[in-house]
């Protein structure tokens, strides 16, 4: 995956870098329970607070089908727990249990130490451009992907 001058794309080289920080990430998990996907999926709800398996997936990047399977596992592991929301009784919103928060809180300086490591040779200002790149990038992309998803709901 190479431009016409032979470096290669953006993409390709932002996909490697979520390659490598999934798999450390997963290392880094793994003896607490946890994946990288489920650990994302938790982070969500710490910070929307209570959220359907839809939302949830959406902003976890996975698809409803699977995020319904994690949902489930997690709320197992009592990790998470559902309720019915008010007013629509069919829709189940997640929420982290104390359970679900504490294991959060062990993860996070195992999280932050590979934030570091990839950021250590970055000085305060390029830290801050990257960041903003990748945001930018996101908000590129993000209508491209709801266009794709209302285009995809159509079709079931």
């Amino acid at each position: 995956m190479a431009t016409t001058d032979g470096t290669p794309l953006t993409l390709y080289l932002i996909k490697r870098l979520e390659l490598v920080s999934r798999s450390l990430l997963d290392d880094a998990l793994r003896p607490r329970g946890l994946t990288t996907l489920q650990y994302t999926a938790l982070t969500v709800l710490e910070a929307r607070g209570a959220t359907s398996s839809a939302q949830l997936a959406r902003r976890s990047f996975l698809r409803p089908q699977t995020m319904h399977e994690m949902v489930l596992t997690l709320e197992k592991r009592g990790l998470i727990r559902r309720e019915a929301q008010l007013g629509n009784k069919r829709v189940l919103l997640a929420t982290l249990t104390e359970q679900g928060r504490e294991l959060l809180a062990e993860c996070r300086p195992a999280v932050l130490e590979l934030e570091r490591a990839m950021l250590e040779q970055f000085s305060p200002g390029q830290r801050a451009v990257f960041r903003e790149a990748l945001e930018l990038g996101i908000g590129s992309l993000a209508p491209l992907a709801r266009e794709r998803e209302n285009t995809d709901a159509g079709r079931d």
